[in-house]
């Protein structure tokens, strides 16, 4: 008997029928590249999750989501880190930034720099005027070769 599933075998073999269903994928897996990233929403969710259960059901959640219990550990360290952060930060409105007071401080004084810019421009140009009229009533008034005004 062993004999005829022995030659069986090796006429499926020869023919290319052997069924390779059973054999191991000879293709290796695409290894992971660098260290998961957890969105704080995911981890929120998960600890959350993971405080209502007893042991058992803990340790299904960490099997399932392909978890470590210091995952975890650092999850509730990283919680309470910013809870604590976010409670030590004063009430109220936040001081500013002392370059953006700077900023509001200089965009004030180019303001201020354009406007009076403007001013002393219109200055020149009417003083302009004035003396060109003042020139012409000048000329005007002049006596001419006769001793005469016009």
């Amino acid at each position: 008997m062993t004999a005829t599933i022995h030659d069986s075998l090796n006429a499926r073999v020869q023919s290319g029928g052997v069924d390779d269903t059973n054999d191991p994928d000879p293709e290796v897996p695409e290894r992971a590249r660098g260290p998961r990233r957890y969105s704080a929403k995911y981890k929120t969710q998960i600890l959350d999750e993971y405080e209502r259960l007893d042991k058992a059901g803990k340790g299904a959640l960490l099997r399932r989501e392909g978890l470590y219990t210091s995952l975890i550990s650092e999850w509730r360290k990283q919680r309470d880190r910013g809870a604590l952060e976010a409670l030590a930060k004063p009430a109220g409105r936040q001081p500013a930034d002392p370059r953006d007071r700077e900023v509001d401080r200089l965009r004030r004084e180019n303001a201020r720099l354009v406007s009076d810019l403007d001013k002393a421009r219109k200055v020149i140009e009417v003083q302009g005027k004035l003396s060109a009229l003042l020139e012409e009533l000048a000329t005007d008034s002049a006596p001419n070769e006769r001793g005469e005004t016009k």
